[in-house]
């Protein structure tokens, strides 16, 4: 987006404020509800879209859906709400999710407290005022006593920076900045680059609908079937029905989802036995297979077993070995990336007008006005599809320039990989609240059950601090030093490091910090510790 430049003289006064919100997807749309309806602050929300729905209001890239089932993926805060709202299908598409969030929007009367179109470019702490003031694009100021970012894990695309892409004669599209009027394939030849979870949804679309679709792979994935199906009326009826029930097992569960880890052990168990077992969980699809075994995530000898019977079904499944070798050919365990589902994503690969290129062995070099450029190939195109991903967790804070106490840049706090409380505050930054970002289980969890978790935690936080008449809290720099150590430990008891180019590290980011970025001890025991910190005062943390 151009930056604009304002005359300061012209600047209109700031807008003064009790508290102000970053972003009105999930996150941004319950805390704000959090701050205005139940603590009565004067609040607003700024949000760069011209909508509610946060990282579902730019990704609406063809096949981009939920990959949390339908009755999980939503808010819980409100028994009424779950019963008026009723989902379509097993696995939501972009556009449910949108009239779901609009709906809730409307329903709760938000958007009057929301300004669109409004990025925020710098967020600078007044420790003599003890506020936050907030610039915009257009110069429009904004000062708050407590600054609260909602912006999202996967919000800041990733386009990576191959030599020749603006000599590119025909058009090219990232997956995270999608038109909102859609795109034609129709007789064109289509070149996508990334082979993660938006590309293993995208490229089942594209292909019915393009002349030729060429896959540049430089990563296999695995991915199991979603096993997508229109809800029957009785298990929305269902749903309506047991409403609190299906929020309790939510709050119960490692990672947030409406179903629960099998305790039975993969090591322990016979393997015919162990292959029914999987063969039951692959028809049934979606993220449950990973619920097969208890010691999945934790043992690579459990892993391995599942590893192995998914490389054996994309072998099954796609006719030409040589494409059927490239794409079993993976490199990480099972899960220890994210692990997409996916809607006949292997199955593509048996369409006359699909082709994979390994880019793994011979890289891509550059792009030339024609398409895609390997040391060995020029690959003609007419349109180029990024599914590159995100800058992930840290991104999106960092492109706003955010400066704590005497000007320290978040920049270079984080230079060598983020650093918080929790997830949930930065030393030096006093008053400046983070949802599901870094340091928390986020995008290892069903984000609704964390977004509300953390908006929950941080308005309970304002409360006290105004009934006991304090001004400001601000993370220990001791506590943090003792977070990030406590969030390395705990992901190196799992296998989710093992996988080196995950963005969970920040791989997919050249010259960006490769530490483990979300806690991986799950949402019940992260939900236990910050109950444990509140219990303690605040524990960790200076109340002024």
């Amino acid at each position: 987006m151009t930056n604009v430049t304002t005359d300061p003289a012209k600047t209109t006064p700031a807008t003064t404020l009790d508290a102000l919100v970053i972003g009105a997807g999930f996150a941004g749309l319950y805390q704000l509800m959090c701050l205005r309806d139940r603590l009565g602050l004067s609040v607003k929300t700024l949000e760069a879209g011209a909508g509610v729905g946060g990282t579902w209001y730019w990704n609406r890239y063809p096949g981009a859906r939920c990959d949390s089932e339908s009755h999980a993926y939503w808010y819980t805060f409100s028994p009424e709400l779950m019963r008026e709202w009723t989902w379509s299908e097993r696995y939501p598409g972009q556009a449910e999710i949108m009239r779901y969030l609009n709906f809730v929007a409307d329903r709760f009367d938000l958007k009057r407290d929301i300004q669109f179109n409004t990025r925020v470019t710098s967020a600078h702490y007044d420790a003599a005022a003890n506020r936050w003031n907030v610039r915009t694009e257009t110069g429009e100021s904004f000062t708050a006593k407590y600054l609260i970012t909602a912006v999202g894990c996967l919000s800041t695309a990733n386009v990576p920076k191959f030599p020749g892409l603006e000599s590119f004669q025909g058009k090219w599209y990232h997956t995270g900045q999608w038109p909102h009027e859609g795109v034609d394939f129709t007789d064109k030849r289509v070149g996508m680059i990334g082979t993660g979870s938006t590309g293993i949804q995208a490229a089942p679309v594209i292909a019915a609908q393009a002349a030729h679709l060429t896959v540049f792979q430089r990563t296999a994935n695995y991915s199991v079937p979603a096993g997508n199906v229109p809800l029957a009326p009785d298990f929305q009826q269902y749903v309506r029905d047991h409403a609190a029930e299906i929020r309790a097992v939510t709050r119960d569960t490692l990672n947030g989802m409406a179903f629960r880890i099998e305790t039975r052990l993969a090591m322990e168990t016979p393997p015919e036995e162990r292959e029914k077992i999987y063969e039951a969980a692959w028809e049934r699809g979606g993220l449950q297979f990973r619920a097969s075994f208890q010691d999945m995530m934790a043992s690579k000898e459990a892993n391995d077993t599942a590893a192995d019977f998914i490389k054996r079904k994309i072998r099954s499944i796609v006719t030409d070995p040589k494409t059927a070798a490239l794409l079993s050919d993976i490199d990480h365990p099972y899960a220890a990336k994210r692990p997409p589902i996916d809607t006949h994503y292997f199955e593509t690969y048996n369409r006359p007008n699909v082709s994979l290129v390994d880019v793994k062995s011979v890289p891509i070099s550059h792009i030339s006005p024609n398409g895609v450029c390997t040391g060995e190939a020029e690959y003609p195109l007419d349109i180029i599809v990024f599914a590159t991903g995100f800058d992930a967790m840290t991104g999106p804070m960092l492109r706003m320039d955010i400066r704590g106490r005497d000007g320290v840049a978040l920049q270079d706090v984080w230079a060598g990989g983020p650093r918080n409380y929790l997830g949930l505050q930065i030393a030096g930054f006093p008053n400046l609240f983070t949802i599901t970002g870094p340091g928390s289980p986020s995008v290892l969890c069903n984000m609704p059950v964390a977004i509300e978790q953390h908006a929950d935690w941080i308005s309970d936080c304002i409360a006290h601090l105004r009934a006991k008449g304090l001004e400001r809290i601000e993370a220990k720099p001791e506590s943090v030093e003792k977070w990030v150590a406590e969030v390395n430990d705990v992901a190196s008891k799992t296998l989710l490091p093992l996988a080196k180019h995950s963005w969970y590290l920040g791989a997919n980011i050249p010259g960006k910090p490769r530490v483990f970025m979300p806690y991986a001890g799950g949402m019940v025991r992260y939900r236990e510790i910050c109950d444990e910190v509140v219990a303690h005062g605040y524990e960790g943390f200076i109340l002024a």
